[in-house]
């Protein structure tokens, strides 16, 4: 042990020299690259093996070597490593220098595959360690705290939309454990600004890619069931795209079970009461800074601050600098918000204009759906009932099991009694209850508002059925703008 220990401290104390040999990827020359290659079949054999102690003097000759000779160098594996060898080594100075170099390979990793390890990702990781391993220094110097939580918001501002769950994970329970030891909010609202901003992003984005490819495997079960393709090929083309949206999947469960975990921790920090008093001050400051500006406008309206002043005034600072979809859908509720208020129907017209936009910028079926059932919701109120069922379908064709949607056409069929005068009374509440059945069946999380509306519903009397010589079970038409068919009841 003592050799490795003499080691670490070249390597530790070399390494701004280490990468002027990465022009050679093995090696200067071809007795160099045959000792690299060996080495490297050493350190594969061993690590995959999961023995450290062989594993470690050939990583420690490569790192010092051929830093960028291969990426397996730097990988989880190797991390899995060093800290295996931490974990069992006593001598604490010993496990010290580990720790240093655990440290230091996050650092080696972005110089050598910068493309592939990032700066922000590595400084993230770099302060995960700190975090696990030199908690009794931050126990005694707060300020060592501090120094970490900026480590922690300077990798999230590097990778933005790419930082690790795991990273934000530990970022916000820092700066949670900031703001009780100074009394201060505003760390753990900043963080949780940022979380709101940058993770929807991420979320947004495996969410395109997780459709594109589920896109692709439907094209090719298309192709199977047109007996272009045999099973054979199809099995074989949809390998790829399928593992491909595991593991987009993956990801947007990881960051959607983060952002939950956030939002749960940050709620009795960040009423709307704070929110205004901190934004409040400091909108003006950063009012040309639209990044600042959207994460304002994001924590606001998560936490249900619409009706605050700052949130309107941040959102209309947003929506004309650049105007997005989330933008859009926001002006668009205010808008909503500001008819039922004021009953101003250019406020209306103005709320359709602007969730017709977010409609537009939408790019996943989860944002679709739910710009065009709020889209749906304003032409209802609005008294367009044909163009609101346009646009609960549309939101159906993006989520086909939104029961919300269906309790709306529901809703637009119930209210019809005005507008569908000729028929039986209250036939077009056979039409309304179907779709009030279809949103229980397909969403049980709105099954029992669903059950509610339709318990509401009013239907021809016996008396009437029996004078137009109908019976309980018969198909029936509906007609009028409605036109579908039901079951008499």
């Amino acid at each position: 042990m003592k050799k490795i220990v003499v080691t670490l401290f070249v390597l530790l104390f070399s390494g701004s020299f280490l990468f002027a040999q990465c022009p050679y990827k093995y090696g200067a020359n071809e007795t160099d690259s045959l000792k690299c290659l060996e080495q490297l079949t050493n350190f594969d054999i061993f690590l995959k093996a999961k023995n450290y102690g062989e594993a470690y003097p050939s990583w420690q000759y490569l790192v010092q070597h051929s830093p960028c000779c291969s990426n397996k160098l730097y990988t989880a594996n190797a991390q899995n490593m060093l800290k295996a060898l931490i974990q069992n080594e006593q001598d604490s100075a010993k496990k010290e220098l580990l720790i240093d170099t655990l440290l230091y390979l996050y650092d080696a990793s972005n110089q050598a595959f910068p493309d592939q390890f990032s700066k922000g990702f590595c400084l993230g990781f770099q302060a995960l360690a700190i975090m696990q391993y030199r908690g009794n220094e931050m126990k005694k110097d707060f300020s060592k705290v501090e120094d970490l939580l900026n480590m922690f918001v300077r990798s999230v501002e590097l990778d933005k939309e790419e930082t690790q769950p795991t990273i934000w994970d530990k970022y916000f329970q820092l700066a949670e454990r900031v703001t009780k030891a100074k009394k201060d909010t505003s760390y753990v609202i900043e963080a949780y600004g940022r979380a709101t901003d940058y993770l929807d992003v991420s979320i947004n984005k495996s969410m395109v890619q997780y459709e594109s490819q589920v896109a692709v495997l439907d094209s090719l079960y298309e192709l199977y069931t047109s007996g272009k393709i045999d099973t054979d090929y199809l099995v074989h083309l949809s390998k790829k795209p399928a593992a491909d949206t595991a593991r987009q999947m993956k990801f947007v469960m990881s960051y959607r079970t983060v952002l939950a975990k956030i939002e749960k921790s940050v709620a009795p920090y960040a009423s709307c009461e704070v929110l205004e008093e901190l934004y409040g001050k400091k909108l003006e400051s950063i009012k040309d800074d639209i990044s600042a500006v959207n994460k304002v406008v994001i924590t606001m309206s998560k936490g249900g601050c619409l009706k605050s002043p700052v949130f309107k005034e941040a959102l209309l600072i947003q929506h004309n600098a650049k105007p997005s979809r989330t933008s859009a859908y926001w002006m668009g509720v205010l808008s909503l918000n500001t008819y039922a208020t004021n009953n101003d129907k250019s406020e209306l017209d103005a709320a359709i204009a602007y969730l017709q936009d977010a409609v537009k910028m939408s790019e996943t079926n989860e944002q679709k759906c739910d710009a065009n059932y709020k889209l749906a919701f304003a032409y209802m109120t609005k008294g367009s009932y044909s163009e609101a069922r346009n646009a609960a379908y549309a939101s159906l064709k993006a989520n086909p099991n939104y029961g919300l949607a269906y309790i709306l056409i529901g809703d637009l069929y119930k209210n019809s009694g005005g507008r569908c005068t000729d028929g039986i009374p209250y036939d077009y509440n056979w039409a309304a209850a179907d779709k009030y059945a279809k949103a229980a069946a397909v969403d049980p999380s709105c099954a029992a508002e669903a059950n509610k509306h339709r318990a509401s519903l009013k239907f021809p009397t016996k008396e009437e059925l029996f004078r137009r010589g109908m019976s309980s079970g018969a198909s029936y038409h509906v007609g009028c703008w409605i036109q579908e068919n039901t079951t008499v009841r």
